[in-house]
């Protein structure tokens, strides 16, 4: 009975470890990821093609090494041609999860958390559901022009992809959007809302991820909440809101809602949380690379239990 009582304690008050026992996630990988991604000669924002288009490079080398297939899905905006990265396994089936990251910036700066974070959350996705026996295709894809001045466009590489989707009547049971991982605190004061009530619900402390929901969201976006809390890797939290709500579609997912199809966005609450955002100062020192890495294998563990 004591033993019974202790475990509903541990349930009921939500205590999650400090850094998570990982099985999957190779936290080498990861961190050798941010590097390409972050550290370039000019940051990876519109207007350096080059730079965007070294980093579609290496995510399409290292999506190459573990799906079925991988291309470049090109749209050309104002006379440049960006580019959007698809790799895709489980080829067999017919419908499909889409799991999505932007890697372009907004200004100069690494954007570390905003978002090689969620790039590289991506890659490694790939690396692992590649080996599992899936129902479903997945398509990973990786998106340009989710930034200023092309944000709520129709040139924003999610828009792109979504309308192709869409198009060709592609069956998509949901879509993941993966904006902002890397960022957490310990700190009092840490965390803000869009909702200051929320506060008095989740605490003030940055050390939590969360589920993002519209009413579009449906039952894929309950049961990916659902699975996501279950794994007890990382505090979790759900959010279900309308779009009148500052930040509830504030990424790629926003393009899949469009055409109706169910999406949820896998956010450390990005401004609410990270003050780096959209500055000099989002870089790889500011990120938690143990509590990302639960995120990522928190993902992985969902995912892969998918009905």
């Amino acid at each position: 009975m004591k033993i019974k009582i202790c475990l509903f304690l541990l349930i009921s008050i939500n205590i999650y470890p400090q850094k998570a026992d990982l099985k999957w996630v190779n936290k080498t990988r990861v961190n050798t990821d941010l590097i390409p991604i972050t550290q370039t000669p000019k940051s990876r924002n519109y207007q350096n093609i080059e730079t965007l288009n070294s980093v579609a490079n290496y995510i399409n080398s290292e999506l190459s090494k573990v799906c079925d297939s991988v291309t470049f899905q090109q749209f050309k905006v104002n006379g440049n041609v960006y580019k959007n990265v698809i790799g895709s396994i489980g080829i067999k089936h017919k419908e499909r999860i889409i799991i999505g990251a932007h890697y372009d910036v907004c200004g100069n700066q690494q954007g570390a958390d905003d978002n090689a974070s969620g790039t590289v959350g991506l890659i490694e996705l790939a690396r692992l559901l590649s080996k599992e026996k899936l129902n479903y295709r997945i398509d990973f894809v990786a998106y340009s022009l989710e930034e200023p001045p092309f944000f709520r466009t129709p040139y924003m590489g999610s828009y792109i992809h979504a309308n192709y989707l869409h198009t060709k009547k592609i069956k998509v049971k949901g879509m993941i959007c993966l904006e902002m991982i890397g960022y957490y605190s310990e700190e009092k004061n840490s965390q803000n809302y869009p909702i200051k009530e929320m506060s008095l619900k989740h605490g003030n402390v940055a050390d939590f991820i969360t589920v993002v929901q519209s009413e579009k969201s449906g039952a894929f976006g309950k049961e990916m909440e659902a699975l996501m809390k279950e794994q007890f890797l990382i505090k979790t939290i759900n959010f279900k809101g309308s779009s009148l709500i500052a930040g509830v579609d504030y990424s790629d997912h926003l393009n899949y809602w469009k055409f109706d199809y169910p999406a949820i966005m896998i956010t450390n609450t990005a401004f609410y949380r990270n003050k780096n955002y959209h500055t000099e100062n989002d870089t790889i020192e500011t990120l938690d690379i143990d509590k990302m890495c639960a995120v990522i294998e928190q993902l992985f563990l969902s995912i892969k239990q998918l009905k």
